[in-house]
């Protein structure tokens, strides 16, 4: 106990000079602290807080006042439950004669519970009394190197407790609720793995009614003030949190990864498109203007509000676990609603981590919160008359789903779904770059993407390059996403991977050729990992399973045509369409493919076309359902109600501006 506190200790002074320790809380091998022992380790270190909380859950959270505090003055790790050792919390209580935990002390001395904290610090008092203590507040220093060197030190404390605590229980992760971090108190819970190894990594709770119906209240409380707060203060919000989110990126990339699987330069990609909507939001100013038109009719004028909804809710899916909840979160509470956030259960992380960004950049409590579960959290969301849009991205069994039961109980729905992205490849296009993006597309993130161009339509005699393909996509890779010069990762589960070789399986039985086979690959360190290695399916036909379902893994279909009529004719014939692209060097062929096809994405050279944010996502037909597309101007209309008001005001009942100054008399 002593020794751990000691090296926590020194690796913070070694950083900026200040202790800032959370005393050990378990039952392991450490003897339990009496008030004496107390005593010794507060007297020893500058700074001591007792918390609650799970001290191996890399995102269990403090209380929304400590949050506030540590992150502005000093730095912020896992907090270490004290309940869990009665003899700590009495020894600790005895010491202090304080009722309650938290706890801090400064210099030996005891400051109070939490809440004096953050009175301290909101009165200007806590540097003062930091500087008497000879410690130096975040504060006073340029706050950007500052607070990335502290999240530097949060990251290597964290990793001592977990190397102190290696026997310790698999961590859980925390719903999110009126700006605070909870723990369940649910019986039922789902072990989230990392894909590299299957080793359990955190257990995701499926939130109680009770629970969900909370996050709900406080949404519902918040939107009373958070949709009359000015529309600057919500672009503050947004500007303060895309500074947070960029000097973060590689944080919120490693928790991806760890969850997720993807490579790390993937997932910083995956967390930047997420930030970039982000951006866009702090348009809002002009985004969410209205129309007027003056003198519609005599002393007439009529004009147009956009005004928000109320509580929204977000789905997420597993394959981007910052992007999509950036996707809906930010616009909506941009917009004036609150929003609840359900991100998949297999990927929770980024999205708490997110959530402690969000409080970190101002945003006030219960305008954001976070639950999790499965089946019966997505029925909670369709069902509970206060919420009043849904949006959702995922496979088509649950959009569809989600589309008819959400919007039987009256909400407005968005839901992008699966696809089957084509690509075009005609025999004029620049072979080397377009083998190049083929491979890039059709195997990065392991393929699943709901973008990934997982279908390649090889126009007369551009068939010829498909050998050429195959030894560009031999030379990828395959490794756990954190290691360096990984080209693609493991996908989700042990259940994706065996979809994933069945399908691969079927195209074989049905005639095709596998002329990449990557099912069998193996991974030296990581052999217990979901890995599928690059794969290539040639003279597929349409009718083949393989073409027909929607693969998500890292297998390129590939299927020859005699011209571009035929190429276009056969894409339009596919139920899907999210995105496609061409690649050619002859204008006058893109701009009729351009024209002719039918899909809501187009590139042309370029493989993976998913507009920025100025623009919305565009995917059609199988691929979405609903009227109002996510982000950009589509975005904030889904978010958005048209409040239209015609006024009259007659001229002749102008009220006299000149003062009179004759006799009054009656008359």
């Amino acid at each position: 106990m002593n020794v751990l506190t000691r090296n926590l200790a020194q690796t913070l002074f070694k950083y900026n000079g200040a202790g800032l320790i959370q005393a050990a809380a378990r039952s392991f091998s450490a003897p339990a602290l009496d008030g004496k022992e107390v005593e010794k380790l507060v007297s020893n270190n500058k700074v001591v807080i007792f918390m609650k909380g799970n001290p191996d859950a890399p995102r269990c959270g403090f209380s929304n006042a400590v949050v506030q505090i540590l992150r502005m003055h000093s730095v912020k790790y896992d907090s270490h439950d004290v309940l869990q050792n009665e003899a700590l919390r009495q020894g600790i209580k005895d010491f202090s004669n304080w009722p309650t935990i938290p706890q801090v002390f400064i210099n030996g001395e005891f400051v109070g519970g939490c809440d004096i904290l953050l009175q301290m610090h909101q009165n200007g008092e806590l540097i003062d009394e930091l500087k008497k203590a000879g410690i130096e507040s975040a504060l006073a220093k340029e706050s950007e190197n500052k607070m990335a060197l502290l999240r530097l030190v949060a990251t290597e404390c964290r990793n001592v407790l977990q190397r102190g605590y290696s026997t310790a229980s698999v961590p859980t992760t925390k719903m999110f609720i009126d700006g605070k971090f909870v723990e369940s108190k649910t019986n039922d819970w789902i072990d989230l793995h990392d894909p590299a190894t299957n080793e359990v990594v955190t257990r995701v709770p499926k939130c109680t009614q009770d629970e969900m119906q909370t996050a709900v209240e406080s949404s519902k409380k918040a939107y009373k003030t958070w949709r009359q707060s000015s529309i600057l203060s919500r672009q503050q919000v947004m500007l303060k949190l895309q500074h947070i989110i960029r000097n973060n990126m590689s944080e919120l990339a490693k928790n991806i990864t760890k969850e997720q699987g993807k490579t790390l330069i993937d997932a910083e990609g995956d967390v930047l498109r997420g930030l970039q909507v982000v951006e866009h939001c702090c348009s809002i100013t002009s985004l969410q203007m209205g129309e007027t038109v003056p003198n519609i009719a005599k002393d007439m004028d009529t004009y147009s509000y956009h005004l928000p909804l109320g509580v929204t809710a977000g789905i997420a899916p597993f394959n981007f676990p910052a992007m999509i909840p950036l996707w809906m979160f930010p616009v909506a509470i941009t917009c004036g609603n609150t929003s609840i956030i359900k991100p998949s259960e297999r990927v929770p992380g980024a999205t708490m981590l997110l959530m402690e960004m969000l409080n970190e950049a101002g945003c006030p409590p219960g305008v954001v919160n976070v639950i999790h579960g499965a089946h019966d959290a997505v029925n909670f969301v369709c069902d509970n008359p206060d919420i009043r849009a849904v949006s959702f991205v995922g496979s088509d069994q649950a959009g569809k789903y989600i589309y008819e039961r959400a919007g039987r109980n009256g909400k407005r729905v968005q839901c992008n779904m699966g696809a089957k992205n084509h690509g075009v490849i005609m025999a004029d296009a620049n072979k080397e770059n377009t083998l190049n993006q083929l491979a890039g597309a059709a195997f990065g993130a392991a393929g699943q993407r709901c973008m990934a161009l997982s279908t390649a339509v090889f126009v007369g005699e551009a068939r010829n390059w498909i050998p050429d393909l195959v030894e560009r996509a031999r030379k990828l890779k395959v490794n756990a996403g954190h290691l360096p010069g990984t080209d693609l990762g493991p996908v989700i589960s042990p259940q994706s991977k065996q979809r994933i070789n069945e399908l691969v399986e079927s195209g074989a039985k049905e005639g095709a050729k596998i002329v990449l086979d990557g099912r069998n690959i193996k991974v030296e360190g990581f052999e217990k990992g979901n890995f599928v290695g690059p794969t290539i399916i040639s003279d597929v036909t349409p009718n083949m399973k393989c073409y027909t379902e929607e693969i998500f893994g890292p297998v390129l279909v590939c299927l020859s045509v005699d011209t571009i009529d035929e190429a276009i004719e056969l894409i339009n014939n596919n139920p899907y369409g999210n995105g496609t692209a061409i690649f050619t060097t002859n204008g006058a062929t893109a701009r009729k493919f351009v024209n002719d096809i039918d899909v809501g994405q187009v590139g042309v050279n370029v493989p993976i076309p998913v507009p920025l944010p100025m623009f919305s996502f565009t995917g059609s037909r199988g691929s979405f359902l609903g009227d109002c597309h996510f982000y950009g101007k589509q975005g904030i209309k889904f978010y958005t109600q048209t409040k239209t008001v015609t006024q009259l005001w007659r001229e002749g009942d102008v009220s006299h501006t000149k003062a009179a100054v004759a006799m009054p008399t009656m008359k």
